[in-house]
C-alpha cells in the first residue's frame, strides 16, 4: 500500500511539473485570445463525446429494461422500475458522490453568479452517471440539464487547470454548456443561444467565437458518430396557411399558461419534498408517486422522446401503447382526455423524480409538455369542428416551441432549437408567433425562468442587467472599512476628543463591552462643544450619540445595500452581524469596486 501511494505521489508530482511547464510555455507563445479559441475547441470535442456516452448509457439501460414490455395492455413492471431507479440514484448520490448534484443548470448559474465560475471536478461525470440511472429506469426527466452541468464543469476545470481569470472561466463554462446542448441535440446554434439566453452570458466579440466553436465542434462529433438525422424527424405534409395565424396566437397564449403551470407545480412539489427531512421517506414517496403515474400513463416513462416522435408523425393511437387504456386507442374523445391528463401530470412526474432523489433536467419535460399541449389544442379544435381543420403535427411542433420558450424564458432558443431538432424550418413564421406570444404571456406572471427562479428568490442571480449583475458579483466583505475608531457610551467628552485627535475619520461607532453597536457619533454633531473644556468632565458619549439611519447585515446582498443607501440618503452605514459591530460601508467604496468589477468583466 505504501509503495502504491509513493508511486501515485510521484506521478502526481511529475504531472504537476510538466503541466506547470506547459502553462509557462503557453503564456510566452500563445496570446490569450487565441488560447481561448483552442480551449473552446477542446471543450466542445470533450462535451461531444460526453453527450454520446450519456445517450448510449440511457438507451442501453432503458432498452434492456423495456424488452419485455407488452404494448397491448398494462405492465406492472412500470410500478417497479422507476422505484428501483430512484433508490439506486439516491444511494449513488448520497454515499458515492456525497454532494448535491440536482438542478444542474441552476448550479451552473450559481457558479457563474456567486462562485467565480468554479465547478468541482466530480461534476464532469457524476451527473451523467446518476441521470443515466434515473432516466433509464423511467425517471420522468431529461438528459439536457445533467449534460449542461457536465459540459460546464469540463469547461470550468480545464480553465482552472490553466489558471484563467474568473472572466475567462465564465466564458469556458458557457462554452461547455453550449457544447452540451449542441452535442445532445445535434443543434449547434441552439447551444450558443442557450448560453446567451438562459445562462445570460453577454454576447460580445470576445464571447461569440468561442461559443460557436464549442457548439459546432460538439455537434460535429454527434453528426460523425450518429448520422445527420434530426433528433425528431419531422416531415411537413400540410403547409401552414395565413388563415391559421389566429389559432397560432391562441396556442401561444395557451403555451404561456402551460409554462406557468409547469413552473409553479415544479416549484411547489420541490418545496413539498424539501420539507421531508428523512431521505428514505422522500425517496419512497416520490418513487411511489412516479411509479403510479407511469403505470397509468406510460408515455411519462423516461425522457418521453418516443411519445414526442409519435405526435410529430401524427401517430395518435400509439400514445396509449403499453397502458391499461390500450383498447380505447381509436376513441377521439378518450385520446383528448388522455393527452390532457399527460399535460397535467408531467410536472408532477418530473418534480417527483427530482424531489425523491433522482437526477435529471426539466429541458426534455418542457419539450414533452409543449408537444402534448400543441397536439391537445389542435385535436380538440378539430373534434369540436370549430373553424378550419388544423394539422395536429404542425401544432404539436408549434407547442414544443411555445412551452420551451415560456418555461426557459428563451424565445430565440425555443424557435431555433425546435427548427434544428425537427428540420421544420418551413414553419418559421408560426414558430416566431407562438414563441413570442408564449414568452410575453408568462412574463406577465413570472419574471424568471425555471432555472433562475431559485437563485432570484435568494438574490444570487447574474442577469443581463449590467448594474444588478455587477452588484451581485460584489460581496459585502470586500467593501467593509475597519479604520473607524469605536468609542464607549460611558466615555467623557475629553476622552472623545482624544480619540478624535488620533483618527482621520469624522464618524465613530459606539459599542458596548460585547462589541454590540449602540449608535454613532458624528463629528459635525459635537463640533460646537468639543472645544469647551468646561464640558469635558460633564458630557458623556451616551448624551450626544445618535442612532444610525440604518444598519447593514453582513449577509445582505449588495443590491439590498444600495437600496438602503438610496432610501436613507446616507453615505456611510454600519455593518453588523447579529448586532455586533463589524465596520462601515460607504458609497464611494462601493462605486470604486463597482467600476473595477465592471471594467474587469467587460474587457473586449
Amino acid at each position: 500500500m505504501a509503495i502504491a501511494k509513493n508511486i501515485l505521489f510521484n506521478l502526481s508530482e511529475t504531472y504537476d511539473c510538466y503541466f506547470s511547464k506547459l502553462r509557462t510555455w503557453r503564456e510566452h507563445h500563445i496570446k490569450e485570445k487565441n488560447f481561448i479559441l483552442i480551449l473552446a475547441l477542446v471543450v466542445g470535442v470533450a462535451c461531444g463525446f460526453a453527450a454520446l456516452a450519456f445517450k448510449w448509457l440511457i438507451h442501453f439501460i432503458s432498452g434492456s429494461l423495456l424488452l419485455k414490455i407488452d404494448i397491448t395492455g398494462g405492465n406492472y413492471l412500470y410500478l417497479i422500475y422507476p422505484f428501483i431507479g430512484i433508490l439506486i440514484a439516491s444511494c449513488y448520490v448520497r454515499y458515492v458522490v456525497r454532494d448535491n448534484i440536482a438542478h444542474g443548470v441552476t448550479k451552473v448559474l450559481y457558479s457563474i453568479s456567486q462562485n467565480k465560475s468554479r465547478l468541482k471536478p466530480h461534476n464532469c461525470y457524476t451527473s451523467v452517471v446518476a441521470a443515466s440511472i434515473t432516466i433509464g429506469f423511467g425517471g420522468s426527466v431529461g438528459a439536457e440539464g445533467p449534460i449542461v452541468s457536465t459540459g460546464a464543469a469540463i469547461g470550468s476545470n480545464i480553465g482552472q487547470a490553466f489558471r484563467l481569470s474568473p472572466r475567462l472561466l465564465m466564458l469556458l463554462v458557457g462554452c461547455g454548456a453550449a457544447a452540451g446542448v449542441a452535442g445532445i441535440f445535434k443543434a449547434p446554434l441552439s447551444g450558443a443561444l442557450f448560453t446567451l439566453e438562459v445562462l445570460m452570458i453577454d454576447l460580445t466579440t470576445v464571447t461569440v467565437m468561442p461559443l460557436l466553436i464549442a457548439s459546432v465542434s460538439a455537434a460535429t462529433v454527434a453528426y460523425v458518430f450518429t448520422g445527420y438525422d434530426s433528433q425528431f424527424f419531422f416531415v411537413q405534409s400540410e403547409p401552414f396557411v395565413t388563415s391559421r395565424i389566429p389559432y397560432a396566437i391562441l396556442l401561444g397564449v395557451l403555451c404561456g399558461f402551460a409554462s406557468l403551470y409547469f413552473i409553479r407545480i415544479i416549484n411547489s412539489m420541490e418545496n413539498f419534498y424539501g420539507r421531508i427531512n428523512n431521505p428514505w421517506v422522500r425517496a419512497s414517496l416520490g418513487g411511489a408517486i412516479l411509479a403510479g403515474l407511469i403505470f397509468f400513463f406510460p408515455p411519462l416513462y423516461g425522457e418521453g422522446y418516443s411519445a414526442i416522435t409519435a405526435m410529430l408523425h401524427g401517430d395518435v393511437g400509439s400514445i396509449v401503447d403499453g397502458s391499461i387504456f390500450y383498447n380505447y386507442r381509436n376513441s377521439v374523445w378518450f385520446i383528448i382526455l388522455f393527452v390532457g391528463a399527460l399535460c397535467m401530470s408531467k410536472a408532477f412526474a418530473t418534480s417527483s423524480t427530482n424531489g425523491a432523489g433522482g437526477v435529471g433536467g426539466t429541458f426534455a419535460p418542457s419539450l414533452y409538455m409543449g408537444v402534448m399541449t400543441g397536439f391537445f389544442f389542435a385535436y380538440l379544435i378539430n373534434a369540436l369542428d370549430f373553424g378550419p381543420e388544423l394539422s395536429v403535427k404542425n401544432f404539436a411542433l408549434l407547442g414544443m416551441c411555445g412551452v420551451m420558450a415560456g418555461v426557459m424564458h428563451a424565445p430565440l432558443m425555443g424557435i431555433f432549437l425546435t427548427a434544428e431538432l425537427t428540420g421544420g424550418y418551413e414553419l418559421f413564421l408560426p414558430l416566431l408567433i407562438v414563441a413570442t406570444i408564449s414568452y410575453g404571456t408568462i412574463k406577465i406572471f413570472e419574471p424568471y425562468s425555471i432555472y433562475a427562479i431559485r437563485l432570484a428568490k435568494r438574490g444570487e442571480l447574474l442577469t443581463h442587467h449590467k448594474d444588478k449583475s455587477v452588484l451581485r458579483l460584489l460581496k459585502i466583505n470586500s467593501v467593509i472599512e475597519n479604520d473607524f475608531k469605536p468609542v464607549r457610551p460611558e466615555m467623557s467628552l475629553k476622552e472623545m476628543v482624544d480619540v478624535i485627535s488620533q483618527s482621520n475619520r469624522n464618524l465613530f461607532p459606539v459599542t458596548d463591552a460585547d462589541g454590540k453597536l449602540l449608535g454613532v457619533v458624528l463629528l459635525d454633531d459635537i463640533r460646537n462643544i468639543m472645544f469647551r473644556p468646561d464640558l469635558y468632565r460633564r458630557m458623556y458619549v451616551s448624551k450626544f450619540m445618535s442612532s444610525p439611519p440604518a444598519m447593514i447585515e453582513i449577509g445582505d446582498t449588495m443590491e439590498n445595500v444600495m437600496k438602503t443607501f438610496d432610501r436613507t440618503g446616507a453615505w456611510n452605514l454600519p455593518v453588523v452581524e447579529n448586532g455586533i459591530y463589524m465596520g462601515f460601508v460607504s458609497k464611494s467604496k462601493i462605486f470604486n469596486s463597482y467600476r473595477r468589477v465592471l471594467r474587469h468583466y467587460s474587457e473586449d
